[in-house]
């Protein structure tokens, strides 16, 4: 379901005039929309690969399997929820365009499926988000709006441009289907895991607002139950593995400041931290020193390029191999590698 907003505020719930209301937690994702969202993107995604090497397996001490969703159409797996999403609209609410709130790979995704619908977009980004990813975001046509991200809120700034546009809103995770079309990552899992054998595991997820876990999680739960989701976030930024431990959606002290900006966000997603909450193990945290240590082992070891927010599930696996579970293997999950030359330069120096 898509919202398109305007703007009114009733006690501590915005609501939206002349559209749908917001989801409900009875029309959060299932298995039955991640297979419906398989279906409808299928023919634009890649089905990305599940990687090993045997190094990695000797640093972590058992086998590790990486799902390189950095090899993904746009360099991430947010292609999947934003073409989900947007082809999920109806023909005569798309035309009027869209509009995304991003740190960069949801509004390249957002970006890429509205120029294939012959749709305009925009894309709202913070200021410090990496040139690479405007410049990315641009090239597919989309409008970019920057904001400051300490100072001002993007849901208003998109809530505003939405409303005086009449264009519909795809949010980046708590949207049933932006969760759905995530979710079909777990599909993938479920049948390559399968083909290596592998029926026991964690599956380290890199996790902002949760979108892409509890995707993952639901998808698991119904066609792998042996393989167990556990969000993986940098320090600081840590909000979900805290509610997963407090039991309840906590909030990060800061807007920004992390090298990982991709999974950055204030706190889990209404719709997405209560699918964690039942199917989640307890999330795992990683210092910013060891998403770069990954980032330079996913390059050395599996020839791949992994943004700092797309290694924390790596650096998880090499870093915190006493708090995952027995089993036959751990998998991994890179979820981006839209990383701007300097930062790629510095990961790979890093010792």
């Amino acid at each position: 379901m898509m919202f398109s907003l305007a703007c009114a505020t009733v006690g501590a719930r915005r609501v939206v005039r002349g559209a749908r209301p917001l989801a409900t937690m009875s029309e959060a994702a299932s298995i039955d929309s991640i297979r419906a969202a398989e279906s409808r993107i299928r023919d634009h995604v890649v089905r990305t690969p599940l990687l090993s090497s045997p190094f990695l397996d000797e640093l972590v001490g058992r086998r590790v399997l990486v799902k390189a969703e950095c090899l993904q159409r746009t360099g991430s797996f947010k292609i999947r929820g934003a073409w989900s999403a947007v082809s999920a609209i109806p023909d005569a609410e798309r035309a009027g365009g869209v509009i995304a709130y991003s740190s960069g790979n949801h509004g390249q995704g957002v970006a890429c499926a509205a120029e294939a619908f012959g749709i305009p977009a925009v894309i709202v980004m913070p200021e410090d988000t990496p040139s690479l990813k405007i410049a990315n975001t641009k090239a597919y046509g989309a409008e970019v709006v920057l904001y400051d991200r300490e100072t001002e809120s993007r849901e208003e700034i998109g809530g505003r441009i939405a409303a005086e546009r009449g264009m519909t809103l795809v949010k980046p995770f708590d949207d049933p289907q932006v969760i759905s079309g995530q979710g079909t990552v777990g599909l993938e899992i479920a049948e390559q895991a399968a083909a290596a054998g592998v029926a026991d595991a964690d599956v380290l997820v890199c996790c902002g607002g949760g979108g892409l876990s509890s995707g993952i999680a639901l998808a698991l739960e119904a066609t792998a139950p042996g393989l167990r989701v556990r969000t993986c976030e940098p320090e600081r930024f840590d909000d979900t593995a805290r509610s997963l431990a407090s039991g309840q959606r906590e909030r990060n002290a800061a807007a920004g400041g992390s090298i990982c900006d991709a999974i950055v966000t204030p706190t889990p997603g209404e719709l997405t931290f209560p699918v964690l909450r039942r199917l989640a193990g307890a999330g795992l945290v990683v210092s910013e020193r060891e998403a770069l240590d990954a980032m330079r082992h996913a390059f050395l070891r599996l020839k791949v390029v992994a943004e700092p927010g797309g290694a924390v599930a790596l650096a998880a696996a090499l870093h915190r191999t006493a708090d995952l579970a027995a089993g036959d293997a751990v998998i991994c999950v890179i979820s981006g590698g839209n990383c701007d030359p300097a930062m790629f330069e510095r990961a790979l120096s890093a010792v």
